[in-house]
C-alpha cells in the first residue's frame, strides 16, 4: 500500500509552513506596535489606555478597507513575474503608489473628522479628549502607511519578504523610546499623554515608509525593475483593474474588522475600565491572529498554483495543510490565553479592577481562536480560487447579522427582557459572530474546491512544468 497521498501532503506542510513562516514575523511586527501602544498608554493611566483603546478602533476602521484593497498589488505583481513579464512590474506599481496616496489621503480625511463625533457615539466623556488627541495624532502617519502597504505588498508579489521584517521591526525600536518620551514627556519633550503616543506611531510609519522606498530605489534586486525611475500620472485603467480584484477583499476584512472596531465604540460608551480591559484583550486577541493570517496569505498562492494547474487534488491538499498549521498555531494561543491570562493583562495596567475585567475577556478571547483561524484560513483558501464577492456577503451576514446585534443585546441589555452583561455580552457576540464565519465560509470552500475543473494529467504536468508551478521561495 503506497503511501504517496501522505508524503504529499507532509512536503506541502513543509512548503506552506516555509512560505508562511517571514509573512508571519513580518505580520508580528505590524501587531507589535499596537502592543507597544498599549503598553505605553497602559503605564500612563487608565483613562489613556481607554482613550487609546477608542482612537485605535476609530484608526483601524478605516485602514481595513485600503489594507485589503491593496492586497491585489501582490497577486498582480507575482502574476506578472511568473509569466516572465516584469518589465510590466513597474509601471503598474507606479499606478498602484497612486491609489495608495489617494486612499491614505481619504482616510486622513476620514480621521480629521472622527473626533466630532466621539458625543454622538456615546463614549465617556471622560475619555473624549484623549481619544481625540490620539486620532489627531496618529493621522499624521495614515498616508506612509498606505504607501509602505504598497511598498511591502510589491515585496511579497516578488516573494521577498526580509526587507520588510526588518522595516518593521526597525519600526518598533524607533516607536519605544519615541512614544515613551511624548507620552511622558522625558527629554525636554512636552507630556501630551495619549496624543504623543499618535504622534510617535504617525512619525514611525513615515520612517519606515522613507527606509522601504530607499532601499526600493537602490536595491540591486529591484533596480531592473525601473520602480522609481520615471513620473507617472495617474490613469484610471490599471487602478480600475487593482480595485476590481481588491475592493471585496477591502469589504470582507471591514466586515470582520469592523465587528471588533465596532465593539469597542459600545464598550467606550461604558466608562474607562471597561474599554481599558477591552483594549488590553482585543490588543492581546489582534497579535495572536497574526499568525493565521500569515498562514491565510500562504494558503491563498498555494491554492492559486494548484488552480493554475487544473490539479483539483492539489488545491484541497494546500488548503487542508493550512487547516491543520492553523490548528496548530490556535492550539498554542488558546492555551497561552488560557493559562496565562491574568499575568499577560498584568503586563498592560497595574489598575486592580481592569486586570481583573480583562484577564476574564482573554479567557474568552482563548474561546474563539479556532473559529477566528478557521474563517482567515477559509477566506484566504477562496481567495486563491478568486472567490471574493460571496465571502463578503457570507462575512456581512455572520458579524451584522449575527454577531453585532447579539453582542450589543447582551452587552446593554434590552430593557427588562435581557440584563446588560457589559463587555463580556459583548464578546459573546464576537465569539457567535466569528464561529457562524468559520462554518459558512468553510463550507463555501468545501463546496466549491470540488468543482474546480480538472486539467487532463499530460496536461497538468506539462502545465506544472511551466508556469503553474510555484516560485521559489525566496525570503
Amino acid at each position: 500500500m503506497s503511501d504517496a497521498p501522505t508524503s504529499r501532503f507532509r512536503d506541502e506542510l513543509r512548503t506552506s509552513a516555509r512560505l508562511a513562516a517571514p509573512l508571519m514575523a513580518g505580520h508580528v511586527s505590524t501587531g507589535l506596535i499596537g502592543l507597544v501602544d498599549a503598553l505605553i498608554a497602559g503605564r500612563h493611566g487608565t483613562a489613556t489606555l481607554a482613550a487609546v483603546s477608542v482612537g485605535t478602533a476609530l484608526f483601524w476602521l478605516p485602514l481595513l478597507i485600503p489594507m485589503g484593497t491593496l492586497i491585489a498589488v501582490p497577486a498582480s505583481v507575482s502574476q506578472l513575474d511568473g509569466a516572465g513579464r516584469r518589465e510590466e512590474i513597474g509601471p503598474l506599481f507606479r499606478q498602484a503608489l497612486w491609489l495608495a496616496l489617494g486612499l491614505g489621503l481619504a482616510m486622513f480625511g476620514f480621521l480629521s473628522l472622527a473626533p466630532l463625533a466621539l458625543e454622538a457615539l456615546g463614549i465617556a466623556p471622560e475619555i473624549r479628549a484623549g481619544t481625540a488627541a490620539f486620532v489627531l495624532g496618529i493621522r499624521w502617519g495614515v498616508p506612509a502607511l498606505a504607501l509602505y502597504l504598497c511598498m511591502r505588498y510589491l515585496c511579497d508579489g516578488l516573494h521577498f519578504t526580509v526587507p520588510t521584517m526588518l522595516v518593521g521591526f526597525g519600526g518598533l525600536v524607533l516607536l519605544v523610546p519615541m512614544g515613551w518620551a511624548l507620552t511622558f514627556g522625558l527629554g525636554g519633550l512636552p507630556a501630551l499623554g495619549a496624543g504623543g503616543l499618535g504622534l510617535a506611531s504617525a512619525l514611525t510609519m513615515w520612517a519606515q515608509a522613507l527606509t522601504l522606498a530607499l532601499y526600493l530605489a537602490r536595491a540591486r534586486r529591484f533596480r531592473t525593475l525601473r520602480l522609481f525611475d520615471r513620473y507617472e500620472p495617474p490613469r484610471w485603467p490599471p487602478i480600475r483593474g487593482l480595485l476590481a480584484l481588491g475592493l471585496p477583499i477591502g469589504f470582507t476584512w471591514l466586515m470582520e474588522g469592523g465587528l471588533f472596531v465596532a465593539t469597542a465604540l459600545v464598550i467606550g460608551r461604558l466608562g474607562a475600565v471597561p474599554a481599558a480591559a477591552h483594549q488590553i484583550a482585543i490588543n492581546v486577541a489582534s497579535l495572536c491572529f497574526m499568525l493565521p493570517m500569515a498562514l491565510a496569505e500562504a494558503t491563498t498562492v498555494r491554492v492559486g498554483h494548484a488552480v493554475g494547474r487544473g490539479d483539483r487534488d492539489g488545491l484541497r491538499r494546500a488548503a487542508f495543510a493550512g487547516f491543520a498549521l492553523v490548528l496548530g498555531t490556535q492550539l498554542i494561543t488558546g492555551v497561552t490565553l488560557l493559562l496565562g491570562n491574568h499575568a499577560i493583562a498584568g503586563l498592560y495596567s497595574s489598575d486592580a479592577a481592569v486586570v481583573a475585567l480583562a484577564s476574564g475577556l482573554l479567557l474568552m478571547a482563548a474561546a474563539f481562536q479556532f473559529p477566528d483561524g478557521v474563517q482567515v484560513l477559509s477566506v484566504g483558501a477562496l481567495r486563491g480560487l478568486k472567490d471574493t464577492r460571496v465571502p463578503m456577503l457570507l462575512a456581512a451576514v455572520a458579524y451584522w447579522g449575527i454577531g453585532m446585534p447579539l453582542g450589543a443585546a447582551l452587552g446593554l441589555g434590552v430593557g427588562d427582557l435581557i440584563p446588560a452583561g457589559g463587555p463580556r455580552g459583548m464578546w459573546v457576540g464576537l465569539i457567535a459572530g466569528l464561529t457562524v464565519a468559520a462554518v459558512l465560509l468553510g463550507l463555501r470552500f468545501l463546496r466549491l474546491s470540488r468543482r474546480v475543473p480538472m486539467l487532463p494529467e499530460a496536461n497538468r504536468r506539462l502545465h506544472a512544468d511551466g508556469h503553474g508551478s510555484a516560485p521559489p521561495d525566496r525570503a
